[in-house]
């Protein structure tokens, strides 16, 4: 394992540190928890698969969701522990249904249900960190956290956190309890957070963990202006979350990117990457790779990480 790999960070005072880079399950037997896509993404033995190469590889944390397929990721990920001996650390989250047209939200008996649930799914007794996977308001927060607060007690999370919560919405959480980590979408095409709240992480301690660090795969070069997405691609399969990037600037902005990343002898995914793990202002960057080989990028960004004229040229394409 590669020294930048096993590089930890603290998640506020709970005592858990966690690795820079964690393998996201989301893609295991579904997309995302999507209902309609539930028994797509990879299967159960292509999960495995890639399970194996990303321990290989040196990720040790593993991020998945009790929806995440209709609860066939959490499933995948307890049969590779079974099957290989291996406990890598794990972070799971809940609030949407598990199947189209059931229950959803914060409630505390719901929390408590599906937490067990998800410990069974994935054979194991406690999970690292435990995320409310979006913001409830038809729950007070500060019942949601008194659930979180309960299972921390009982010992079934040893911390916990949000996820897709605003700057506002993050605030009223920290007023009302003591969530430690905030999970958001995060990267060069979509930096919503950086006005607001990145700096309230900064100034509470609260670790921030950034999912879709490529954008749906816009950052790897696959999409081109005027071409054909490439078939699988997350545009053909689920385009609605990335439509606003079809514009002239982003295409134009991904091109300069493209011949920066090559100037210095890597992928753009490999460059992106790097920009995001460059500083402290990201704890962890949650990756999603669909096969074994998609992990070159993250090599690509801690063999090569950029520099200070490098990391204020690509804010300055994407600026």
């Amino acid at each position: 394992m590669s020294a930048p790999l096993a590089a930890t960070r603290p998640v506020g005072q709970s005592g858990l540190a966690i690795p820079r880079v964690a393998l996201g399950c989301g893609n295991f037997g579904g997309i995302g928890s999507a209902p309609e896509f539930f028994g797509q993404g990879l299967s159960s033995d292509q999960a495995l698969e890639l399970m194996d190469a990303a321990w290989e590889f040196g990720i040790t944390h593993f991020d998945t969701a009790d929806a995440y397929g209709g609860g066939r990721s959490e499933q995948a990920i307890g049969r590779w522990i079974k099957s290989r001996g291996m406990r890598p650390q794990l972070t799971t989250k809940t609030f949407n249904p598990m199947t189209p047209g059931a229950d959803q939200g914060l409630r505390p008996d719901r929390i408590a249900r599906q937490l067990q649930a998800s410990l069974d799914r994935l054979g194991v007794d406690q999970v690292d960190l435990y995320l409310a996977h979006d913001h409830d308001p038809d729950v007070p927060i500060a019942e949601t956290l008194g659930a979180f607060d309960a299972a921390v007690a009982g010992g079934s999370i040893r911390a916990y956190g949000v996820s897709n919560f605003g700057a506002g919405q993050l605030a009223g959480a920290l007023d009302a309890g003591s969530p430690l980590a905030i999970q958001n979408s995060y990267s060069l095409l979509d930096r919503t957070d950086e006005p607001e709240l990145l700096p309230l992480c900064e100034r509470r301690g609260i670790a921030y963990l950034a999912f879709s660090p490529l954008a749906g795969g816009w950052l790897t070069g696959k999409y081109r202006s005027g071409k054909p997405y490439p078939p699988g691609s997350r545009m053909t399969q689920r385009p609605g979350p990335y439509q606003g990037l079809l514009t002239e600037w982003t295409f134009a902005a991904l091109a300069r990117l493209e011949a920066m990343a090559a100037g210095r002898g890597t992928s753009m995914a490999g460059l992106a990457l790097a920009w995001l793990l460059a500083g402290d202002r990201v704890t962890q960057i949650v990756i999603g790779p669909g096969r074994p080989e998609h992990l070159k990028p993250v090599r690509e960004a801690i063999d090569q990480p950029v520099t200070a004229i490098e990391r204020a040229e690509i804010e300055r394409i994407f600026a």
